[in-house]
């Protein structure tokens, strides 16, 4: 199940060389696995279980420029029994611009201790077993 958010870069979004900083991308990584986990997940969910990132891997393909349309796809691939990995694209248009796998692991909101996937969260989100 992918999830996808489109934007405008803003000039707040550019470094010296007036292109979208590197930084910047990796706030819309987390932001897009936020906001689709909070879109696809049930209230329940919501209310017992948050995310705590472990591993970013990122690679920069191409840069984009204030004024541009960007969209941010993402889709969980394999979980473990308290991981899982993500993976997200940026595109502007066809063009890739950056593509990054990141890891992460189920807290129980409560104790922020890690917590088991449950078969609901993995067939709801697509998440493959290792």
């Amino acid at each position: 199940m992918k999830f996808s958010h489109s934007f405008i870069v803003k000039p707040e979004h550019l470094d010296e060389q007036d292109h979208v900083n590197n930084v910047v991308y990796v706030q819309w990584i987390q932001d897009v696995a936020v906001a689709h986990w909070r879109t696809a997940a049930s209230q329940e969910s919501l209310e017992n279980f948050v995310w705590f990132l472990l591993r970013h891997e990122i690679d920069y393909k191409q840069q984009a420029f204030e004024g541009e349309e960007i969209t941010a796809t993402t889709w969980v691939g394999t979980a473990t029994k308290v991981t899982c990995e993500r993976f997200t694209e940026i595109r502007r248009g066809e063009t890739v611009l950056v593509n990054a796998k990141s890891n992460w692991c189920m807290l129980n909101s409560k104790t922020k201790k890690p917590t088991k996937i449950s078969e609901e969260i993995r067939e709801q989100f697509g998440m493959r077993s290792l």
